[in-house]
């Protein structure tokens, strides 16, 4: 199963108490303190690693400890610092303190980390303590105790375009014709589960082959998604990264007219996050193969030049407009990336 969001516990190590020791050698008639410091306890860190999409690797085991430093030792010997724990996590992870809610850290590049419970210090030895007045200490540091924190753990996927829309609205078809990712298709609603992603390489239709963008299909919206029905509520978080949407609203359902669904989104999605709902938003006519009614195509034409957007259709099944469709949402991300200017085509869309 897909897990997005998880509890953890987290446990640095103890320090290792100094040492109390005195010496007494041949050619050392006085001797003297010589007890070593302890080490220093070992570390939790967490480590973005972009071979990981999933929180699953936390599924069964959630409490991890990192080790405690050694004891210091007569003849100046100083333990062994506790060894550092690294867990690794999926790009895009927030990372919250499980008591107060303050967000930690977000990783979101590969090998980024952070240090969420700091080993604890290693205590001093007597031979510290030394001194003019004071030959022969008897004090030494016990080692101070590790950081221990409760995490909450919750992803947001990484992705430059968001797909959002009613079930069954042709978000899987689309994501497995435009990249090499092969979610589940069928003709029920709610084949989509849990999220997907998929990069779009434009030069599978004759663009650069150094062009592409990745796209993120979560499980279709429906009324009253925003308090809990459905499926899709669970899974907004992980476009919420996007720099853009598309709204995909089909076209071959006599049943659904295409201004109730586009409205019913836009209702759920500002429901669930206002900056979600600022972002860049296209609409996008699917199953332009099976549409059989006119009248619906001149409605969502009508919806979009309201919207002063030039209306797209696309077919997964023919592939029409899909070609199109990927290069304009590539011209739009570099205009957002501030990469190319904006032309009069590129407002239109």
């Amino acid at each position: 199963m897909f897990l997005d969001q998880v509890q953890l516990r987290v446990a640095a190590g103890h320090g290792g108490a100094g040492a109390m020791s005195f010496r007494r050698e041949k050619f050392a008639p006085e001797g003297g303190p010589d007890g070593g410091d302890g080490g220093k306890g070992g570390s939790v860190f967490l480590r973005a690693n972009r071979a990981l999409n999933t929180l699953n690797p936390y599924r069964s085991k959630r409490d991890f400890s990192a080790e405690r430093g050694r004891q210091g030792e007569g003849c100046m010997r100083h333990g062994c610092d506790g060894k550092d724990i690294w867990l690794e996590v999926p790009l895009g992870t927030v990372v919250k303190d499980g008591d107060t809610g303050e967000v930690l850290a977000e990783l979101l590049s590969h090998a980024e980390e952070v240090c969420v419970a700091r080993g604890g210090r290693g205590g001093l030895g007597n031979t510290n303590f030394k001194s003019s007045t004071n030959r022969t200490p008897r004090h030494h540091q016990p080692g101070e105790d590790g950081e221990e924190r409760n995490l909450d753990l919750e992803l947001k996927m990484i992705a430059d375009v968001g797909l959002v829309g009613f079930p069954n609205a042709g978000k899987s078809t689309l994501v497995s014709r435009l990249s090499a990712a092969r979610p589940k298709i069928a003709d029920y609603p709610f084949t989509t589960l849990e999220p997907q992603l998929g990069v779009v390489s434009l030069d599978r239709f004759g663009g650069d082959i150094m062009d592409s963008w990745v796209i993120a299909d979560i499980p279709g919206l429906i009324e009253g998604a925003a308090s809990g029905a459905g499926l899709g509520i669970q899974f907004l978080r992980h476009v919420e990264r996007t720099r853009m949407l598309l709204q995909l609203v089909d076209l071959s359902d006599p049943m659904e007219e295409p201004a109730y669904a586009v409205r019913i989104i836009e209702g759920e999605v500002q429901a669930f996050s206002p900056v979600l709902a600022a972002k860049p938003r296209w609409l996008v006519g699917t199953k332009l193969d099976a549409l059989q009614d006119d009248s619906r195509r001149d409605a969502f034409v009508s919806l979009c030049k309201a919207r002063g957007q030039e209306p797209i259709f696309i077919s997964g099944v023919t592939g029409e407009g899909l070609r199109e469709l990927a290069f304009a949402v590539d011209d739009a991300l570099k205009v957002l990336a501030g990469q190319k200017k904006a032309t009069p085509k590129d407002e239109v869309w």
